[in-house]
């Protein structure tokens, strides 16, 4: 909660900062702003004894003359708000790109990170942070992988067609394939460094499809390097 700072019934009266903080206010002819200290309280405790919360030092300002109220009016509609963050989705990644082979595992993963955003809601100062959760690989050819936690990892090139990683896929025919990646985020939101609560909900963004061409391999036994005979089979001057 968010407890009056300097109150005349207050402990903290004789704290200097009293004299010292002031909350003007922020717009022409706006109200000034409440000083308060943030407190915490174990929930599942009746009448329980608030302290400090400890990783807020010293007053911060409100501005509204019922903080309270402020905060559950922030707290109804945080959510449509964090859903229109501009949320970098990051990208999808495949190795090997963009030509991979048929039934050969090509490793996927994405590039999202946290990100965090300044906000004024309701004339209150509010923090938000965006964290990757969950992702959902759809991989072009009617199969899809998660949600999953896997955010994958790129590995070396030698490792390409031998590694089989969480996030891998076996493409069974040679085609086109449009894949994509669907990340799930997270959020949470502090009231001007208040602490940090949850988002009820989470925003789902995807990425802008990634074309993998998926090829074929040949074998056949050869007399001659290309060098001797630039019309051998597998050779770039060979016949078509």
């Amino acid at each position: 909660m968010a407890d009056t700072h300097c109150r005349a019934d207050g402990p903290d009266t004789v704290d200097p900062g009293c004299l010292a903080l002031s909350c003007p206010a922020t717009t022409p002819g706006g109200d000034e702003g409440t000083p308060v200290i943030w407190k915490q309280a174990p929930k599942s405790i009746t009448n329980p004894g608030w302290t400090n919360w400890i990783p807020i030092s010293g007053p911060t300002c409100l501005y509204d003359a019922k903080p309270e109220n402020v905060l559950a009016n922030i707290a109804t509609r945080v959510l449509n708000d964090f859903r229109q963050l501009p949320v970098n989705p990051g990208t999808l990644q495949a190795q090997p790109f963009p030509h991979t082979l048929k039934g050969g595992p090509t490793n996927f993963y994405t590039t999202a990170t946290e990100q965090a955003f300044d906000l004024t809601i309701l004339g209150q100062t509010v923090h938000l942070t965006a964290t990757p959760a969950s992702f959902t690989y759809t991989f072009g050819d009617g199969t899809s992988l998660g949600p999953t936690p896997a955010a994958g990892y790129p590995i070396p090139e030698a490792d390409w067609l031998l590694n089989q990683t969480r996030t891998s896929h076996t493409y069974t025919a040679t085609g086109n394939y449009p894949a994509t990646i669907t990340t799930s985020f997270t959020g949470t939101y502090s009231v001007n460094n208040g602490p940090p609560l949850p988002i009820n909900g989470t925003l789902d963004l995807t990425t802008e499809p990634k074309t993998i061409q998926v090829w074929k391999t040949e074998k056949a036994l050869v007399a001659d390097t290309c060098q001797e005979n630039p019309t051998s089979w597998g050779c770039p001057n060979a016949e078509k």
